[in-house]
This record gives structure tokens, C-alpha cells and sequence, in this order.
């Protein structure tokens, strides 16, 4: 039976997926891992993107059931947390830190309790200064708090992972490292959002962390 993969998270995982299709994978970079794995090892995984655009992780914990659970992933990964800070930057709807790592500690409490032998890997949380994140006049501390309070989520999700002994993920530095010689938007168009460039990063780093997971498989 293939090992089935399930992709979680925001509109960086959900990439323009059609959600009245339940097989579509979007155009980021889940689809990218979904066709290197698939092409390497016919037949051995299966594939479910279920990210979601717009969603905190509070609406991410609230399908944890219909969207994670039902789906019985043997493995999944895990980005969310933009969006709380975000959010409460342009929309005044954001939440905090703490409810960030309750919320996230409970998503893994609850889908390990109800699939003991699944793998969970917790994919860091991003931001560069682009169009979406730079300072206003409107707003001059607009970069200075998404740089931070990402940077918080960024944190806590690596001690949440180390917590239930699962795999972590960076990404931040990966991109600044790749801004340095071509710009942010070259990489995150705005930002938040990857490019087709920043989708291929993200997808590279997703596999050479899961066969870091499962050595066996390469």
C-alpha cells in the first residue's frame, strides 16, 4: 500500500489548489514534491494537499478532524503561523504567540493520539521584506513587528518539534541566504507568498528533510 503524504498549512501550501477537487495539489510546491517522489518511486506514495488560504492556526486546529485525522496520513508536513501575525497586522483578527504554540502543541497532541505511528515534520515559518510586509507611513512599524513576531512563531515551532521529538524544518535563513543575491521577490513575491523560484527552495528542502526522516527510502 503506498505511503500516504499529507501537506497542512496556509495559502503557501494550498497554492491555488482547486478545493472541489480533492486530488488537485495546487501549482506550489507540494505538487513539485509530489512529482519528484512520484517519478522516482512509482506507486509508493500517495499525495493530499489540504492547506487552506488565509488560515491561522486556530482554523487549521479547528478541521484537525475532517482535514488531518480522516485523512490518515502515514506523514505529514506542517507550515503554519504567517497568518497570525499577519492578520493582526492588516486586519486586527491576528493571535498570539501563546495561543501559536497551544494551538500548534495541540494539533500534534491530537493527531498523534489519534494516528500513534504517523510522522509529523513542522515546516519553520517565514518572512522577508517585500511589498505585503515593508513599513508604510501608515504604518512604520509594519516591517519591525512581522520580523519579529514571525521570527517568535519561528522559534516556537522549532521547540514544539523538538518537544515531540519531530522533524524541523528551516526555511528562513534558506531564503534570506537566496534574497542576498537576487532580491526577495524573486523568491517571495510579496514577501509571504513564494515565487515559482521559492516554491522549487521550499520543495528541495521538503525532500532532503523527509529522506532525513526515512533514509531507507532514497
Amino acid at each position: 500500500m503506498a505511503k500516504n503524504i499529507l501537506f497542512q498549512g496556509d495559502s503557501i501550501t494550498e497554492s491555488q489548489r482547486f478545493r472541489e477537487f480533492p486530488d488537485h495539489m495546487g501549482s506550489g510546491f507540494a505538487i513539485m514534491v509530489a512529482g519528484e517522489l512520484g517519478y522516482k518511486h512509482p506507486g509508493t506514495y500517495s499525495f493530499v494537499n489540504r492547506g487552506i488560504a488565509g488560515q491561522k492556526t486556530s482554523d487549521v486546529y479547528g478541521r484537525i478532524q475532517a482535514d488531518i485525522i480522516d485523512e490518515k496520513p502515514d506523514f505529514m508536513s506542517l507550515l503554519v503561523g504567517v497568518n497570525d501575525v499577519w492578520h493582526g497586522i492588516d486586519y486586527n483578527w491576528g493571535d498570539t504567540a501563546e495561543n501559536y504554540e497551544k494551538l500548534l502543541s495541540s494539533i500534534i497532541e491530537e493527531t498523534k493520539a489519534a494516528l500513534p505511528d504517523v510522522k509529523i515534520m513542522i515546516i519553520e515559518p517565514f518572512v522577508l521584506e517585500a511589498d505585503a510586509t515593508r513599513s508604510t507611513e501608515e504604518k512604520p512599524d509594519k516591517w519591525e513587528t512581522f520580523r519579529r513576531e514571525v521570527g517568535i512563531r519561528a522559534r516556537i515551532a522549532k521547540e514544539v518539534a523538538e518537544k515531540y521529538s519531530l522533524k524541523f524544518m528551516p526555511l528562513q535563513e534558506k531564503l534570506e541566504a537566496a534574497a542576498e543575491k537576487t532580491g526577495v521577490s524573486y523568491w517571495l513575491e510579496d514577501g509571504v507568498h513564494p515565487s515559482p523560484a521559492g516554491h522549487e527552495l521550499i520543495a528541495r528542502e521538503w525532500i532532503k528533510a523527509y529522506f532525513e526522516v526515512f533514509p531507507e527510502e532514497m
